[in-house]
């Protein structure tokens, strides 16, 4: 089969015919994917600024068909439409028995090699291929866990931005932020993530929602999804002043994962106001902050790691949002390549050009 391999950190994708799978384990699922998002997260990895076992097979957001299930495994059978999650949860650790389900390492089975000491996912060209989790593929091998069963008549191309994308911006409004209805919320970043976390505090009921990006063509997306303001980020302190009387925004998401952004972020809420950390960026950056600040002022500052979200439950509410129109999967798809355009797609990522790239596999 097909899939895109990474074989050195700073380089292209390769895309190879030859790649073979391994094969099924007990609890495993094979998946034939139909479509595969495009994140900011597999930049990172292919620049080597996030941490991953290379070479590898990239992608961690996709939706697709089980073609084969172990003998142990429940509840999943061949023909089952699923989207893969990248954080699930055992429900057994110490994590998931809290309900923080995103936290649980054990339900990351497929990010990198298995921890079990079983072969990597994937193979070519006699090296084996961890997946980071590898839905760059026509077909993958994932523990059950990662395979969350949809209904049938759900196109499989719309829901493959939930496995991340769509559940990590709506989550950290939702789960993580907790926006409450009425309140001003400022958004920073306004990808794939941001767009999402912009749906998510217009469905919670925010009474002002401002989205900050240097990108103009961004900002003008932003007001489709539900921003009531749209500004580079050298307007937001005059945007601050008029909604809040310079008080400052009850919330803000960060959603581009640079140090200066959450500084921005941080000084555009209010004392006892509450600043969500979402974007991913370079673990050597830092932020530039101090304990008094957070101490004087009383602010909150959280990291949201998947949008704080049980995939089980909210893949199901985000779905039945679509359904009734609260929440717009289509319109955060700019543009759709095919497999061995992956690189193409990487770059009009890098260059701010899209909102979200699909990669169609069928």
């Amino acid at each position: 089969m097909r899939a895109a391999v990474l074989w050195e950190r700073g380089g292209e994708l390769e895309v190879r015919d030859d790649v073979e799978l391994r094969e099924l384990g007990p609890q495993d699922v094979r998946v034939r994917l139909a479509a595969s998002g495009v994140c900011h997260t597999d930049v990172s990895v292919q620049a080597g600024t996030l941490a991953a076992e290379i070479p590898c097979v990239p992608g961690h957001e996709g939706a697709g068909t089980v073609t084969a299930v172990g003998p142990e495994v429940e509840g999943i059978r061949a023909g089952d439409p699923v989207i893969l999650a990248a954080a699930t949860g055992c429900l057994r650790c110490p994590s998931c028995l809290r309900g923080q389900t995103h936290l649980c390492r054990k339900g990351m089975g497929s990010w990198g090699p298995p921890a079990d000491g079983s072969p990597a996912p994937f193979y070519s060209a006699g090296v084996n291929l961890p997946g980071y989790v590898g839905t760059f593929a026509e077909e993958i091998v994932v523990p059950q866990d990662c395979a969350v069963k949809i209904e049938p008549d759900v196109p499989l191309d719309v829901v493959a931005l939930i496995g991340c994308c769509v559940v990590t911006g709506v989550g950290a409004a939702l789960n993580t932020a907790r926006i409450e209805p009425g309140s001003t919320v400022a958004v920073f970043g306004c990808g794939g993530i941001g767009s999402a976390a912009i749906q998510g505090a217009r469905i919670a009921g925010a009474a002002e929602i401002v989205a900050v990006d240097p990108v103009e063509a961004k900002l003008e997306t932003a007001a489709h999804f539900g921003a009531t303001r749209a500004v580079a980020p050298g307007g937001i302190d005059g945007v601050k002043r008029e909604l809040t009387g310079g008080v400052g925004f009850d919330y803000a998401l960060e959603c581009a994962g640079h140090a200066s952004v959450v500084r921005q972020a941080y000084d555009a809420i209010r004392p006892g106001g509450t600043l969500v950390l979402v974007g991913v960026g370079d673990p050597e950056d830092r932020l530039p902050l101090s304990p008094t600040e957070l101490v004087i002022e009383a602010k909150t500052l959280k990291g949201s790691l998947y949008g704080d979200a049980n995939a089980r439950r909210d893949f199901a509410r985000l779905i039945h949002w679509w359904r009734n129109g609260q929440l717009d999967l289509e319109g955060l798809i700019s543009r759709r390549w095919r497999l061995d355009e992956i690189n193409q797609a990487f770059r009009a990522l890098e260059a701010g050009e899209v909102v979200r790239s699909l990669i169609e596999l069928e």
